[in-house]
């Protein structure tokens, strides 16, 4: 099972959702990068301007309270502390520690070896440790490292010289990340999915609407159903391809048209000659060759009359229509035993097809009678599944050698000896059977039975259901 939809619609509105997962996913991450480093700048400016403002407190004050200035402004991650010397060794600082040690020189107008800047990695405490993981998320919070399987936090390290020659030492917890995008960026995200999927499924049906419109023409067209021009609507790509069906439906009902009105023509021109031909032996004196004569004829004006039957009802355009398959066999059955057939229907619950169904029910009535006729009794049973419909026509006769069954079905085709002349027909009933069922989606199938006797089956498509 495959979780890709099957539908235009459907793969549309998958492929723009994870188009928009995808931006999203890079715009947040875009976001939260810029977001941290504001953050870590507001963070620095802020640890600078209060380490200016502690040198700037102690200066102004008499040295008995220095201590407890640097005590009253150290937090958990922001520690001052007074010593005789720097924490950090002399030489110039790089990167982001001598952007900040020249920012707070200029602040205090200190000259740039007064004030020292550098990042250090330092081993945490264990009650440090539990009472970061008890602190409330707005807190500033270091950046851990693991080594050894020791906590190690990030922490940025200032020295400022003081006027009376001691130093003020600075540990500050390095920036904290930027806080989690929570509710507000799932809601926004799942809002947007939505609204994407939807326009995308309202849009692809109403463009996929047309190619329906014309996959369900082209089905009937294939069926040999009348079928009218499709309107030209849709996207140019559409258009052209309605057009190109249209235009192609034109094409074939002409030639159908052509080729039948010929046909018809051809069979109705035939019936002057015969005629005369068969007044014309009435006039033969020997009484074998006059009866040879008429008896050709004769066979030449059920030929005849058997084309132009099938050419007036293949000019008969029969709507299709939904009908019960197992009564329709179950009335071609009732009417050939009537005459005389043996002929055994098992019966079959309600069937409805849609169908044309004086043609379906010519081609059904062919095949009984074949059945009945040459195969001494026909056993028709109606199955299916969720695909298509099966009529099965068994016989008692002789069968069908292999290499003629594909044969059996060609025009005034009539295979011996098992079909022979004698006991009627001109060989046109399986073609026409097979030609309306194939008109109707579906197809005929022979084969020979292990217990003997031919059977014929008939597919239906279930198309339209």
């Amino acid at each position: 099972m495959t979780l890709v939809p099957r539908s235009f619609a459907g793969r549309l509105a998958l492929l723009l959702v994870l188009a928009l997962l995808v931006a999203q996913a890079a715009a947040f991450a875009l976001f939260a990068h810029e977001r941290a480093q504001a953050l870590r700048h507001v963070y620095r400016d802020a640890v600078v301007a209060r380490t200016a403002s502690v040198v700037r407190l102690i200066r102004d004050t008499q040295p008995a309270t220095h201590l407890r200035v640097a005590e009253a402004a150290s937090t958990r991650w922001l520690r001052y502390r007074l010593a005789d010397r720097p924490d950090i060794a002399g030489g110039a600082a790089e990167g982001r520690a001598a952007d900040i040690a020249g920012d707070l020189a200029r602040r205090l107008e200190l000259a740039p070896d007064q004030v020292r800047a550098d990042f250090a990695l330092l081993r945490a405490r264990a009650d440090e440790r539990a009472e970061d993981d008890r602190d409330d998320e707005d807190e500033l919070r270091p950046e851990r490292s693991r080594a050894g399987g020791a906590a190690r936090l990030r922490w940025l390290r200032l020295s400022v010289a003081l006027p009376d020659g001691r130093w003020l030492n600075v540990s500050a917890g390095a920036a904290p990340g930027a806080p989690r995008l929570g509710g507000p960026f799932l809601v926004t995200l799942a809002v947007s999915a939505l609204a994407v999927a939807g326009v995308a499924v309202l849009a692809a049906r109403r463009l996929s609407r047309p190619l329906l419109r014309l996959s369900h023409a082209a089905d009937r067209l294939g069926r040999g159903e009348a079928v009218d021009s499709l309107p030209e609507e849709g996207p140019e790509e559409v258009r052209r391809s309605v057009r190109a069906f249209n235009r192609m439906r034109e094409r074939l009902d002409r030639f159908v048209r052509d080729r039948t009105a010929m046909l018809a023509a051809i069979s109705h021109d035939l019936r002057t000659p015969i005629t005369s031909l068969r007044l014309r032996a009435e006039f033969v004196t020997d009484e074998d060759t006059r009866a040879r004569i008429l008896e050709t004829l004769d066979e030449m004006q059920e030929m005849t009359e058997a084309a132009l039957a099938f050419a007036r009802e293949e000019a008969t355009a029969e709507q299709t229509r939904s009908v019960d398959l197992a009564a329709l066999i179950d009335s071609v059955a009732a009417d050939l035993a009537e005459l005389g057939y043996a002929v055994d229907f098992a019966g079959a619950a309600r069937t409805p097809i849609p169908c044309r169904p004086g043609a379906l029910r010519r081609a059904l009535r062919n095949l009984i009678d074949n059945a009945a006729t040459y195969g001494r009794r026909a056993r028709v049973s109606l199955d299916g599944d969720a695909a298509e419909l099966r009529v099965v026509i068994d016989d008692d006769g002789p069968g069908i050698a292999p290499a003629d069954r594909e044969r059996a079905f060609a025009p005034f085709v009539r295979l011996e000896p098992s079909r022979s002349r004698d006991t009627g027909g001109i060989g046109l009933g399986l073609a026409i059977a097979r030609t309306i069922v194939r008109n109707h989606g579906g197809d005929i199938t022979l084969e020979n039975r292990a217990e003997g006797g031919l059977r014929a089956t008939v597919h239906l498509p279930r198309a339209g259901l």
